[in-house]
């Protein structure tokens, strides 16, 4: 049974955990060794993903008081992360986040979703109804990454 609640800090350490171990095991298939590293890094940045919990609507899928998955949403519209633990993958918990997500931008009263996603999403959220706007290629750490901006309207 998933259950899913508002993130608070004391869950910082298990989100850091889940994105680091996501990017190193999922995504490992769609970009090089090195983006892998340089992606994963980010999880060591615990200000920021404190103050992301702290400062934006930032929610967790737990299960047996496990964190599996977590997503969070910046400026009321733009899904900032959607990550599912690699021991989890394909058990809807990815879906049950998403539309919590979704659900929060409609009440706030936007009509549209974006987000900025890798290649090894992009089917995940073709599957979910969204329109790729377009192709990119973002700079993080000194590195390119191709990623895909979409959209779903509501």
């Amino acid at each position: 049974m998933i259950q899913v609640r508002q993130a608070q800090i004391k869950d910082s350490l298990e989100i850091r955990s889940i994105f680091r171990d996501t990017i190193i095991h999922v995504n490992a298939k769609d970009y090089s060794e090195k983006q892998i590293a340089t992606w994963a890094s980010g999880a060591e940045d615990i200000e920021q993903w404190e103050e992301r919990i702290n400062t934006l609507y930032f929610i967790v899928a737990e299960t047996e008081n496990n964190i599996v998955g977590f997503a969070y949403l910046k400026n009321g519209n733009y899904l900032d992360g959607l990550f599912v633990h690699k021991d989890f993958q394909r058990q809807g918990i990815g879906s049950k986040l998403l539309r919590i997500v979704e659900s929060q931008v409609m009440m706030n009263d936007f009509e549209v979703i974006k987000s900025d996603v890798s290649k090894t999403a992009l089917p995940f959220f073709d599957n979910k109804y969204y329109d790729v706007i377009k192709k990119q290629k973002k700079n993080y750490k000194g590195l390119v990454f191709e990623n895909y901006l979409v959209e779903k309207p509501f």
